[in-house]
């Protein structure tokens, strides 16, 4: 039987984060980004226009066009070495294929590590959504918060 303070000392460990976060990936030059934890989901996604792959000396990449605030029009693109891929069912059932590269999120004026994959989520509110993968082992998430890794710069 493990003690339960044992529990308690491992909350302490972690951060807490809301069911809403606003989130920078500076190596995308993308801040303020309004994000949905979603601890059903595997996988992190980014909002994508649309993208394609290409192959280079070998090796491939993802050129994408990316529209960081739903609301606003401007659109950036860019290209990532793509990490890995990924069929992935989505919760309507459908399988789709999904490209994975890597990048630094920024949260508590952290910098974590993130796995992201790319979907057209333009229909959904929030351009990205932080998933099980990343959340896990580092963050609590308290339903009734939201806004709590609010960087201050």
């Amino acid at each position: 039987m493990v003690p339960l303070f044992t529990n308690k000392i491992r909350v302490k460990e972690k951060l807490i984060i809301g069911r809403h976060e606003i989130v920078d990936l500076p190596e995308l030059g993308m801040y303020n980004i309004e994000s949905k934890i979603d601890t059903g989901a595997e996988t992190s996604v980014l909002h994508c226009e649309d993208f394609e792959i290409i192959e280079k000396d070998g090796h491939r990449f993802i050129t994408c066009h990316i529209k960081p605030h739903l609301e606003e029009e401007e659109i950036l693109t860019l290209t990532f070495p793509i990490h890995r891929e990924r069929v992935v069912k989505s919760s309507f059932g459908q399988t789709e294929t999904r490209y994975i590269f890597l990048t630094k999120v920024r949260m508590f004026d952290q910098l974590f590590d993130i796995k992201l994959s790319l979907r057209d989520r333009s229909s959904m509110s929030y351009p990205m959504l932080l998933g099980r993968n990343f959340i896990s082992g580092k963050f609590l998430v308290d339903v009734s918060k939201k806004r709590l890794a609010r960087n201050s710069f």
